[in-house]
């Protein structure tokens, strides 16, 4: 049997069951890198206006990518337990697939802990966006797999889905 300091444990809940913030001040400054990727399933005549006319509401890949740098930037003030960071680049590319809106985010710092966090809201975030931006033309825009897809920095190391 593993001792208590080797069992894998939740890091934001203390001893006692309390969520906490993890004190991250002992850890080194590395440069980090993570990226998330996400869907927004949608129609066909979704994906014909993206790729011809556009919606009625105006370019929204071009908003979906703003909104997701802009989630991005704003991770701690909407995850509780997120440390605020100094993101040194994020990008969003949103790419119509036959059926989907495929987003994939990047998130760099060189700080003390990951941007993990980060690339999520941002992939999150341009979801949303993208739904709000179709759905006159398409109320059943679903988002879907959202995930982790790499990162790299800190002790941990990489890590690659």
């Amino acid at each position: 049997m593993a001792d208590e300091a080797t069992q894998p444990r939740l890091t934001h809940v203390d001893s006692t069951g309390a969520a906490r913030m993890v004190d991250v001040s002992a850890k080194d400054v590395t440069h980090r890198v993570a990226s998330a990727s996400g869907r927004v399933l949608v129609s066909a005549e979704v994906v014909g206006l993206l790729r011809g006319e556009g919606v009625p509401k105006g370019d929204a890949l071009a908003v979906a990518r703003i909104a997701g740098i802009m989630g991005a930037k704003q991770t701690p003030a909407l995850i509780p337990l997120c440390h605020p960071l100094a993101i040194s680049g994020v990008t969003v590319e949103l790419s119509v697939a036959d059926d989907a809106v495929e987003i994939l985010a990047t998130v760099k710092t060189t700080d003390r802990t990951g941007v993990e966090m980060e690339a999520l809201t941002a992939v999150s975030v341009a979801a949303l966006t993208v739904v709000d931006m179709v759905k006159a033309v398409d109320k059943a825009a679903v988002i879907t797999d959202i995930r982790v897809e790499t990162k790299s920095g800190g002790k941990s190391g990489e890590y690659r889905r």
